[in-house]
């Protein structure tokens, strides 16, 4: 069995919003497995069922750059904040998220290979950045979106500057309509996307391996109600089916008002400006997620240093 640390029961409160005893007797159930310890304790109804913690396991920044119908969002993670502050780290994201626009790359290995503005590559200015600031810096990824006519608007949340912060926005609008409808509904919609985490556009695009740990969690969950096999049944295709409409982005109530949902919001919009407006595509990147940051157990360092 792995050692349960008071590091991970901590991060494990924070991210589940359970508590401490729970938490334990979680990480013991799986292991130490952080992320099954939190559909554990969502299967015995102890945690939220989308508990979107505010603190991201890594440092760095999102970069966004926009032009008309195009638009790409960028990650460049480094080992702490103090590097996010730098400046020319500041401008290395910015040159890579405009290098990638310009070069319609939404792969992060083909932006690594662009070229650089300076000369060399963006991933040799990367090397070189990670020697002369003495930290280690990643480029995570990039995503492009783009239409055919219309607008494709950037929103960044926690700024730090311009086209940079924690969390980046594109939202693709679709349209005939002009900039005058498009950049305010977009900017509407990509506040939305920040606040809501959406994670496809519609139900139907949700990965099926999300909606298949949905699944599980759901099942474990009705199991224990000991209703008959066919009750079951249905209370875990309406669990899922809840679960898909609550994070489609298009199915999704509009955190403006908390009623109209999305498809709604961009439908009235299209109505008003007598033109069809189609939200065709989103980019949301927050910075770190998905990734699992070291954690030392300080308490445990500062015992150990004093002899006890």
């Amino acid at each position: 069995m792995a050692e349960i640390t008071a590091a991970a029961v901590k991060e494990l409160r924070e991210r589940s919003g359970a508590g401490m005893m729970d938490c334990k007797k979680a990480l013991a159930e799986t292991n130490g497995d952080i992320q099954a310890a939190i559909d554990w304790l969502r299967a015995k109804g102890l945690a939220a069922a989308q508990k979107k913690s505010s603190r991201t396991a890594a440092e760095g920044l999102v970069g966004v750059a926009v032009s008309g119908t195009r638009g790409v969002a960028v990650e460049v993670n480094s080992e702490t904040d103090f590097v996010a502050k730098n400046d020319q780290f500041q401008t290395f994201v910015r040159t890579a998220a405009q290098v990638a626009l310009a070069g319609g790359i939404g792969d992060a290995e083909a932006l690594k290979a662009a070229t650089h503005p300076a000369g060399g590559t963006i991933g040799d200015v990367l090397v070189a950045n990670i020697a002369t600031i003495g930290e280690n810096q990643q480029l995570r990824r990039v995503k492009q979106v783009s239409v055919n006519q219309g607008l494709v608007v950037d929103y960044m949340h926690n700024s730090v500057a311009p086209g940079l912060g924690k969390i980046g926005v594109l939202v693709a609008l679709e349209s005939s309509a002009g900039e005058d409808v498009l950049a305010p509904l977009g900017k509407q919609l990509a506040m939305h996307i920040a606040a809501a985490f959406p994670v496809a556009l519609r139900a139907e695009d949700i990965d099926s391996e999300i909606l298949e740990r949905e699944r599980k969690i759901a099942s474990d969950k009705a199991a224990e109600s000991g209703k008959p096999a066919e009750i079951i049944t249905k209370m875990v295709d309406g669990a899922v089916a809840k679960f898909a409409k609550e994070n489609a982005l298009l199915s999704q109530l509009f955190v403006m008002d908390n009623k109209t949902p999305i498809a709604d919001v961009v439908a009235k919009a299209a109505k008003e400006a007598g033109t069809p407006i189609t939200l065709v595509d989103y980019v949301r990147f927050q910075l770190g997620e998905g990734i699992e940051k070291e954690v030392s157990d300080f308490a445990a360092e500062v015992a150990a240093a004093a002899g006890a």
